[in-house]
């Protein structure tokens, strides 16, 4: 059971009043003509937007884990099938949505294209004096946003008809003729509203993983997820609970895969998440998760049932886990 968790903001917003009061700061060109496609003057916004942000939560002391349903899958994020208590995981900056005016286009990023008014929602926590932030005092403090409009689909990968042969993400996005990213969005008639979880992944390491630094890996989507679960009893009493997520922190962090997928089945289970996707991209990715999800399996089988947690983390840190190369992006 979760017993130790707290909210540190809520705030509801109405979208059209949100955007007219706080308009997203865009520096990019590229930025501004992807906002002005998918936001033009006189749009209707569905709302209401609702954004909380949470203290880091204490670990259970047993290991209990849930049956969760884990599923893994190719390619990135569709946001297919129904809203309710469904939640994609946003692989954030510390700085809540910081770059999302700038020429960058990374996974934090190309959802802020995707959902114009997350950067309202971060002009809107500035104007109010709040911390945009999704860590304190080296503490993660995760952030959950339900009911964002998905206004756009901004396809990035490499497209040889179109001319787009290496694709748009990263620094290349900037690079790219307007004309480009232009033919790479599709305007929704009808946008769906999503459910997102902004938490940062540590970067930055080298060599092996510190027990401390997993711990606070685990920290961080222990209390994200249960920050899920708990707003998703209270928008969609009825709803499951399912996580969309991939590999989080591996990109420009330079995480390594399997700890990343270990860590997150883990707190998904740990935390009582009824579904969990995984968007592994390739073949490559998916044999990369697959060998992260057997080592919790053998690191689970090694123990006793609803043993401490600390001996089942002990065993994770066990298994020498070391940090990967940041990719540039």
């Amino acid at each position: 059971m979760i017993t130790s968790l707290t909210c540190l903001v809520r705030r509801e917003y109405d979208p059209g009043a949100l955007l007219a009061a706080h308009p997203p700061i865009l520096r990019h060109p590229h930025k501004r003509m992807l906002f002005d496609l998918a936001c033009p003057p006189g749009a209707v916004h569905r709302g209401p937007i609702a954004l909380t942000r949470w203290s880091a939560a204490a670990l259970p002391a047993r290991a209990t884990l849930a049956p969760t349903e884990i599923a893994v899958v190719p390619g990135y994020y569709d946001y297919a099938g129904r809203e309710d208590g469904v939640w994609h995981v946003n692989f954030a900056d510390p700085q809540l949505f910081v770059a999302y005016g700038s020429a960058l286009l990374a996974q934090d990023e190309l959802q802020c294209v995707e959902h114009p008014l997350l950067g309202s929602l971060r002009e809107a926590l500035l104007a109010e004096g709040q911390p945009a932030v999704t860590e304190k005092d080296l503490q993660p403090t995760p952030v959950l946003i339900a009911g964002v409009e998905r206004r756009c689909t901004f396809e990035t990968a490499p497209d040889f008809e179109a001319g787009r042969l290496y694709g748009l993400y990263g620094n290349r996005f900037a690079a790219a003729p307007a004309e480009h990213v232009r033919a790479a969005v599709h305007v929704h008639a009808a946008p769906r509203r999503s459910n997102l979880i902004a938490m940062a992944a540590p970067g930055g390491g080298r060599g092996p993983y510190f027990p401390a630094q997993l711990e606070r890996i685990l920290v961080t989507a222990y209390t994200a997820f249960a920050a899920a679960i708990a707003e998703s009893r209270r928008a969609w009493p009825d709803a499951a609970v399912e996580i969309r997520t991939g590999f989080w922190g591996c990109g420009a962090f330079g995480g390594n895969r399997h700890a990343m997928t270990l860590l997150q089945l883990l707190a998904a289970r740990l935390a009582g998440v009824d579904r969990l996707q995984f968007h592994a991209f390739d073949d490559a990715g998916q044999r990369d998760f697959r060998t992260g999800a057997a080592d919790l399996d053998r690191v689970i089988a090694a123990g006793a049932a609803d043993e401490p947690l600390a001996a089942l983390q002990g065993r994770v840190d066990d298994l020498d886990y070391a940090w990967g190369v940041s990719d540039g992006t």
